[in-house]
């Protein structure tokens, strides 16, 4: 039987005409809240065209829309590198043995993951004008970055420590069995595999860090929301282009989930099949494979030989006691 089977019935004809009739009301209610806000805008004469028609020239573009969103993507992009780099650091940091290492990175990881991201933009913003001097849009700008890289690095942090525990166990035991040392074991078999596993999640939390950079209009930090509020303060069409605006991270964020979608499918494709311990070991010697595939070259040739080791071990202990 298979898990599927086990964890999820199948529904028979009555509950597939319960499913039906359900996605039905459904659709329904969808379509009755979409009508009823399409209606609203109509009575408050938001559908006029002339609020419209400032989309269709270029120099919205030219001069709000797009300033607007480079400087969104410029944030999302170099906090995506920073919080990557914290992420790794303080999650192997977390998975040390030396324990005041690991309690320390779990204090300031939990610590971030705990303080709102808009809190802590707002107090950054206003310590570093204060006390180094900068001006306001290069303050808000440092303080977008650093706060969307202290609570998305936390967020990457657990991913990585998470990543390594579901790990199995004989992978550690494998480089442990050649030598390696804990730390070793971890950088070189352990992150590796943790790091293609967590590459799904990895680039869903890139779409929170992409919403999240709209924060730092509370900051003066002239982004794409910043830059809606200035278009619709001198045409009129505040509603009008908060609704363009919207509809750009709509469009954005579903890209970002196609590619997340992709790198996943991806992975699955290639990444459950272990190398025969032959082929693993020939890998090594020659120096060949992808870098990702280096340590799980290294476990599974090393972990079948542990593997082995035990059965022999367990059958020379019976014998004995026999």
């Amino acid at each position: 039987m298979s898990a599927q089977a086990v964890l999820f019935d199948a529904p028979g004809p009555k509950a597939r005409r319960r499913h039906a009739i359900l996605t039905v009301l459904g659709l329904l209610l969808a379509a009755g809240i979409f009508g009823a806000f399409i209606w609203r805008l109509y009575e408050t004469a938001q559908l006029e065209p002339q609020l419209w028609t400032p989309f269709l020239e270029g120099q919205t573009w030219t001069q709000y829309l797009l300033p607007g969103l480079w400087r969104t993507l410029q944030a999302a992009l170099v906090s995506v590198v920073f919080a990557i780099v914290f992420g790794l650091i303080f999650g192997m940091g977390r998975l040390s043995q030396a324990r005041p290492l690991r309690w320390a990175c779990g204090v300031i990881v939990e610590f971030f993951r705990s303080v709102p991201v808009l809190l802590m933009m707002t107090f950054l913003f206003f310590f570093m004008a204060r006390n180094f001097g900068m001006p306001g849009q290069t303050a808000s700008f440092w303080a977008v970055i650093v706060g969307l890289t202290l609570y998305n690095g936390s967020v990457i942090a657990e991913l990585v420590r998470s990543g390594v525990h579901q790990l199995p166990k004989g992978q550690r035991e494998a480089g442990l069995a050649i030598g390696l040392t804990s730390a070793k074991t971890l950088r070189s078999i352990e992150l590796p595999q943790a790091l293609t596993a967590m590459l799904p999640a990895l680039m869903s939390q890139l779409v929170v860090i992409l919403k999240d950079s709209a924060l730092g209009t509370a900051i003066t930090y002239p982004e794409l929301i910043a830059a809606a509020r200035q278009l619709g303060s001198r045409h009129g069409n505040v509603i009008a282009a908060y609704i363009v605006v919207g509809i750009i991270f709509v469009l954005i964020n579903w890209l970002l989930t196609v590619a997340a979608g992709r790198v996943e499918r991806f992975i699955n494709r290639r990444g459950h099949t272990a190398a025969p311990a032959k082929t693993a070991a020939s890998t090594l010697v020659q120096g060949g494979g992808a870098p990702g595939e280096f340590g799980a070259n290294i476990a599974d040739a090393v972990e079948e030989e542990v593997d082995d080791w035990r059965d022999r071990n367990q059958r020379g202990r019976r014998v004995a006691d026999e």
